[in-house]
């Protein structure tokens, strides 16, 4: 089997991978760094979250090889699976706590579920944790009764329970207020730089992204559009990325969806009229 570079802790090869015809990625090939933040944008339906998907095995490739640390999830058995998504931490879209548990132990599952730590190290661990996101004080409360960008900070402490070395955070950002928003950004790239991760953000808000991104790649149309740094992207020439990034109304990307004429379509009902 093909093992990926060292700089590399995850590696998209010649990837394709779709929905019966749908393709919704073709034959790409990307790397993600050991040790900085990757950035996958780009408009709706891109195929960003599947690229999550497919990095912890929920999917499977049609063809093409993704390395995890030089092993193929494409073709590695159930427990060899679970071996490497322990190595992994997934910040999911809105939190997703668990709303029957406290903030405590949505943040001690993980290490209960996968681990045979006394309680003391497990109460130890998680303090840190909450410590790490600002929360240690609210790991009483229960998810009804913290905000939305505390929630997402308690997600956040439950991804990084295990120490894993790859984080993957699927929009961090949405539905946040702006002070929020800043602290979810500013803790990813601290997190990331002082516990030695990996992170990949999936994201639609460029200037928080681009401002603690030191990687950009721009999904579109199952394709790679625009790769490099958020500088590097910003300035690209593409039509579609400038579209993107400029957030125009017109460009490769269309605000109606493929159809017949309206002369058509209003033509043909007029001439149902009686």
């Amino acid at each position: 089997m093909a093992s990926s570079s060292p700089e590399s802790l995850v590696e998209l090869r010649n990837l394709t991978f779709g929905y019966g015809d749908r393709v919704i990625l073709d034959d790409i090939s990307l790397t993600v760094p050991r040790g900085k933040v990757t950035a996958l944008m780009g408009a709706s339906g891109g195929g960003k979250t599947t690229v999550l998907r497919l990095i912890g095995g929920q999917q499977r490739a049609q063809s093409g090889e993704l390395l995890f640390d030089g092993k193929d999830v494409t073709r590695m058995n159930q427990p060899e699976l679970y071996v490497a998504r322990r190595r992994m931490g997934m910040l999911f879209q809105f939190g997703a706590l668990f709303d029957d548990l406290d903030v405590f132990e949505n943040v001690a599952f993980p290490l209960r579920e996968h681990t045979d730590l006394s309680e003391a190290l497990i109460r130890d661990i998680v303090l840190m944790k909450l410590n790490a996101v600002g929360l240690r004080g609210a790991r009483d409360l229960m998810p009804s009764e913290v905000s939305g960008g505390m929630a997402r900070r308690v997600a956040l402490a439950r991804a990084i329970a295990l120490d894993p070395e790859l984080v993957m955070y699927d929009e961090p950002f949405a539905g946040l207020d702006p002070i929020s928003l800043g602290t979810a950004a500013r803790l990813i790239r601290q997190l990331n730089d002082a516990m030695g991760l990996t992170s990949v953000v999936v994201s639609h808000d460029l200037e928080e992204t681009f401002r603690i991104a030191d990687q950009v790649i721009v999904l579109a149309n199952g394709k790679i559009a625009a790769q490099g740094t958020p500088d590097e992207v910003r300035n690209s020439t593409d039509p579609l990325v400038s579209q993107f990034v400029n957030a125009e109304a017109d460009g490769p990307v269309h605000f109606h969806y493929p159809s017949v004429s309206i002369e058509q379509d209003f033509g043909a009902g007029m001439g149902s009229a009686p």
